[in-house]
């Protein structure tokens, strides 16, 4: 970052003091991930330059013949890893896939069943303040309050009663596997679309860890960082039939140009996430959830609906006298990155909330097992159990220095930091 360095050091320092923070911390925000230097490159490529509106072969600018290569690379390792008939992978971001799908699917006012917020759904799945939910007619379902999963029956008499034109399967904080064949029968049963929003799970979907929703469901939204360990930007998966619908959608749409640095990262994304050294990653991740679930469980929490399936879990700290949001700030005090969570039937609002969600994806890319998560579990312990205590505070801080130190990220660019 030699020019960057001349030209704006305040920049250039607060880009290394962030590379700092993620090597120095602990991430174990679910939603985070990091990703390689390849896609790093991708991303902060010449390809930004280039405006692209259009598709590959009908942009509305000359000069596309190699942003096109690009996109149309990106485009069949999308295919191919999800064994999809279409993939748009010009959406921003996740919820902006998910903004195309709804206007593609629905006219305004349409009714839609979705999970609701505050039981580990998504802002983009209805929110009264989100295009969602200002838009459109949200109809919210939750969980079983004596398993904290999905109730499928309760689901299926919901659509009966309101009669959706689509139901949206997937969330943001929901640790259990979803059943989309059961999502699929209900939607035939009533007669709608189904949408699964799977951002958090694609990486054990690609890799056949998670049942796909692909071959069930009319539109998939996905983003590419999470599990993918992607950039942060999204995609759209789609049945061979409403191609057309949701490429016209996202542009002229919602979007305009496509940023296409990012879409030749995105590519490179999907590539590495087809090699063989990907699936043996994400069983990591699972592995690492689960034992970091259990750990927690042995000390005295209690883990929402007994476990996880998935690479995130959701920490209950009712009885502990602290709340969601004093946890994640005294965890983060000691240099652990966690995020504040509503639990299944949280009393508490959601700027305090019960609750942290934890994930594993991140640590997993550093190299971190079992042996780690335990440990973990026991600095989160001990923080938790004493989050006034500044002595504490200071010994978990120095154990989580140690223990990042055994997994440096990014190198190169930890070095120039020494230099600074």
């Amino acid at each position: 970052m030699k020019y960057l360095k001349k030209t704006d050091p305040q920049i250039y320092k607060a880009i290394l003091n962030e590379t700092k923070r993620q090597n120095d911390k602990l991430e174990l925000i679910a939603s985070e991930n990091f990703t390689s230097r390849e896609i790093l490159e991708a991303i902060s490529s010449v390809m930004t330059n280039k405006y692209a509106e259009g598709y590959p072969g009908k942009r509305w600018y000359g000069g596309c013949e190699f942003v096109d290569e690009a996109e149309r690379l990106c485009i069949e390792r999308a295919k191919k890893l999800f064994r999809a008939e279409h993939a748009n992978v010009q959406p921003h971001s996740g919820s902006q896939a998910n903004m195309a799908v709804f206007f593609a699917a629905l006219n305004i006012g349409d009714t839609v069943l979705a999970m609701d917020l505050r039981s580990g759904g998504h802002l983009s799945h209805g929110y009264r303040l989100n295009f969602s939910g200002k838009y459109f007619h949200v109809v919210p379902y939750g969980l079983s309050r004596k398993t904290e999963m999905l109730d499928y029956d309760e689901i299926l008499a919901l659509a009966k009663e309101y009669k959706p034109k689509m139901i949206l399967a997937g969330g943001s904080a929901y640790p259990r596997t979803i059943d989309f064949k059961k999502f699929r029968r209900i939607c035939d049963e009533v007669g709608a679309y189904l949408l699964v929003d799977m951002a958090h799970i694609a990486g054990l979907v690609a890799t056949g860890l998670h049942p796909s929703p692909v071959p069930l469901a009319e539109f998939v939204t996905t983003t590419t960082h999470k599990t993918l360990r992607g950039p942060r930007s999204g995609v759209i998966l789609c049945k061979r039939k409403f191609a057309k619908r949701i490429d016209t959608a996202v542009f002229p749409g919602i979007q305009g140009g496509p940023f296409m640095h990012t879409i030749a990262a995105k590519a490179v994304c999907f590539k590495m996430a087809l090699e063989a050294s990907f699936k043996r990653y994400q069983k990591q991740v699972l592995v690492n959830a689960k034992e970091l679930a259990i750990a927690l469980s042995e000390k005295g929490y209690r883990i929402v609906s007994q476990g996880t399936d998935t690479h995130l879990l959701l920490v209950d700290l009712t009885g502990k006298n602290l709340t969601g949001k004093d946890a994640a700030s005294v965890l983060d005090r000691a240099n652990i990155t966690v995020n504040k969570n509503l639990i299944p039937f949280d009393k508490k609002s959601a700027f305090l909330t019960s609750g942290l969600r934890l994930g594993t994806p991140a640590l997993t890319t550093r190299g971190m097992k079992e042996t780690e998560m335990r440990k973990i579990a026991t600095l989160i312990d001990d923080i938790l159990k004493k989050p006034r205590d500044q002595k504490t505070l200071a010994s978990v801080k120095e154990s989580v220095k140690r223990l990042a130190g055994k997994f440096p990220l990014y190198k190169d660019i930890l070095k120039e930091l020494k230099r600074v």
